[in-house]
């Protein structure tokens, strides 16, 4: 253990735009008991992460790098660990732990590495899929100790490799901030949404991984036979563009509604009536717990970390994945059936409330940071 004064604790995260992970990390600092811990957070590209962090009086630095495993940004991570003498480093996701597994070997310290979902994905090519699984057994094996963020990584992890340990910690989310009964700005009116709309939500990174064009193709065929709903759409992400030019091209951009990033998601999740989240992997999605929490109706696809979350019509609705008829038939049965709807909601709130707060996470990372400070492993 170290010696008198707080343990510092390097967060590393691949970069400063906010998804599930760097929510994740931006959670997990804020509830941290301060008088025993001192965390710290270093990311490889700017964004609003680093913002919220300085807003928050969290130390933060940002060394540049797009890669993982990248060579060139391994002697600047040691001489930060040591400069900053820090006593444990904590590596959220793989490209985070590829480059502080060797600069936190060679300083010294030990490596902790929570896994927000496996890099190796069944849509990928063979031998994508071969390197992604042996990069992966290198990170958890040289790691001291593992999280995983749900129970059915943990189970994934140990299908693939050999002699595999973690420990399963739920991801928690704040659930004074996302409270349903607070009170918040009605963005249905700031942003023109009619009242008697149904609002759709589609809030997240818009990337491959979220399957954007699936959400957009579903919609569609919504709109076929219900006129009075609005999809929602906020993020960023690399397949944007191709959503917007999707919707323009099937001629629903009049109940399509594109929004940039924002901070206010207790606001955006307050105005939404039904939250899709139509992923093709997931780890343990925090958007998920957030629309939940916020008491939203969802439906997600049968993948690792949502399922673990979701019950078919218990407390909410699970499809198959890349299959927007499917989807665009749970968003009918949920517009039109407001019975099963607020039952859902209700449901969903109740299930967040019992096992996924942030201060329940906090604790479990807490003595893991001690029994690895402690015992080395």
């Amino acid at each position: 253990m170290p010696g008198e004064g707080k343990i510092k604790v390097l967060q590393a995260i691949r970069q400063g735009l906010v998804g599930g992970g760097e929510s994740h990390v931006l959670s997990l600092v804020g509830a941290l008991d301060k008088d025993r811990y001192e965390p710290l957070v270093l990311s490889f590209t700017d964004g609003p992460m680093i913002t919220r962090l300085r807003e928050m009086g969290i130390r933060n630095f940002v060394l540049p790098s797009l890669r993982a495993f990248d060579v060139s940004c391994w002697m600047r991570v040691k001489a930060l660990i040591e400069k900053e003498q820090i006593d444990l480093v904590h590596a959220h996701g793989s490209r985070a732990a590829s480059n502080l597994f060797l600069p936190a070997r060679m300083a010294g310290r030990p490596l902790l590495y929570t896994i927000h979902g496996w890099s190796f994905h069944e849509d990928q090519s063979f031998l994508q899929k071969r390197l992604r699984i042996w990069s992966e057994q290198m990170l958890t094996s040289g790691a001291h100790a593992n999280i995983s963020v749900s129970a059915s990584n943990r189970d994934t992890g140990v299908k693939h490799f050999k002699r595999f340990r973690s420990t399963v910690i739920n991801n928690g989310i704040d659930l004074d901030l996302f409270n349903p009964d607070r009170e918040l700005p009605d963005l249905r009116i700031t942003l023109g949404i009619p009242a008697h709309h149904t609002v759709v939500g589609y809030i997240a990174r818009i990337t491959h991984q979220k399957d954007p064009l699936t959400m957009i193709q579903a919609f569609s065929q919504v709109l076929k036979t219900e006129r009075d709903i609005t999809l929602l759409v906020v993020g960023e992400g690399d397949m944007k563009a191709e959503m917007e030019a999707l919707a323009a091209s099937l001629n629903i951009t009049d109940r399509v509604l594109f929004l940039p990033f924002r901070q206010d998601v207790p606001a955006l999740l307050k105005a939404v009536d039904i939250y899709c989240l139509p992923s093709l992997w997931e780890g343990l999605p925090i958007g998920l717990l957030e629309a939940m929490a916020m008491r939203k109706a969802v439906v997600v696809t049968d993948v690792d970390g949502s399922c673990e979350i979701v019950q078919h019509r218990k407390n909410g609705l699970v499809i198959p994945v890349k299959e927007p008829e499917k989807l665009a038939a749970a968003i009918l049965d949920l517009h039109t059936n407001t019975s099963l709807r607020e039952e859902l909601q209700h449901r969903a709130a109740a299930t967040v409330a019992g096992s996924y707060s942030v201060q329940q996470m906090a604790r479990q990372v807490g003595t893991l940071y001690d029994r690895i400070l402690k015992t080395g492993n």
